[in-house]
């Protein structure tokens, strides 16, 4: 159903790394940007972790990554925050999800890099910095946007970035060629209007340049109810209704600067 690929956005090629880390759907990443890398202060520098407790949302919420009666996991009840080798950002995500800060992987440059992995070791986001970064949008797409929310604090130059789960593609009309086509992040990038999208762009600006922190979404990773042979699509508007990913929402929307 897919078409051969053209390339739709003119991006830095390094960056097929950076979708590894995170995972992707049955289709290759696509091209991203290229990242520059921390200084020798930068890797040097402990990330920290502090755990804290928060009160449950109901009286019959379980604990962390313990199956409720669907069988899927429900949303995490204790939280631990932490805080990037730069000092610079911090986040908030279960304390059964670990953090994994591969620093001296990244070129000189600067800038922060942290991975998050469920209890099972998957991949199910990637926060980096520092990032350079450049589209051009040659092709659109039917998308739809299965939540969309503001984060006044990482507010920059009066541009309020979004956190967004989006999809590209439909049943009328496939989504860009070798490119997953759902993806939750925060980004700067303007909210689509009449009834097609650019490819999937989640970066935001944050000095000294751009950043990213999200994951596309992908079946082998991402924690997803109901019949293993439903189309792609399908999969992901049912994984939005999931604790995992009201998890991984959270976590993704508690960042914040740490000045």
């Amino acid at each position: 159903m897919r078409r051969s690929a053209s390339s739709s956005f003119v991006i830095s090629t390094a960056c097929l790394f950076v979708l590894l880390l995170t995972g992707c759907g049955p289709q290759a990443g696509p091209p991203a940007p290229t990242p520059a890398s921390p200084s020798d202060s930068a890797i040097s520098a402990p990330a920290t972790e502090t755990v804290t407790a928060t009160a449950t949302a109901t009286a019959t919420e379980t604990a962390a990554g313990t199956p409720d009666a669907t069988g899927t996991s429900a949303p995490s009840a204790a939280w631990k925050t932490y805080t990037t080798a730069d000092g610079q950002l911090a986040f908030d995500l279960p304390s059964a999800w670990s953090v994994k800060d591969p620093a001296g992987e990244l070129a000189e440059g600067g800038g922060a890099f942290a991975e998050i992995t469920n209890q099972a070791g998957k991949p199910l986001a990637t926060l980096r910095t520092n990032m350079a970064t450049g589209s051009t949008c040659t092709e659109r797409y039917p998308y739809s946007v299965l939540e969309s929310q503001e984060l006044a604090a990482l507010t920059q130059n009066g541009v309020t970035p979004r956190f967004v789960f989006e999809t590209r593609g439909d049943a009328t009309g496939p989504g860009p060629a070798n490119t997953p086509a759902a993806a939750y992040g925060i980004t700067s990038v303007p909210a689509p209007t009449g009834n097609s999208a650019c490819p999937i762009f989640h970066f935001f600006t944050w000095p000294p340049n751009a950043a990213m922190f999200g994951a596309f979404y992908s079946p082998a990773n991402n924690e997803t109810p109901g019949d293993a042979s439903l189309p792609y699509l399908e999969k992901a508007k049912m994984y939005a209704d999931t604790p995992e990913y009201q998890d991984i929402k959270r976590m993704i929307t508690s960042l914040r600067p740490t000045g």
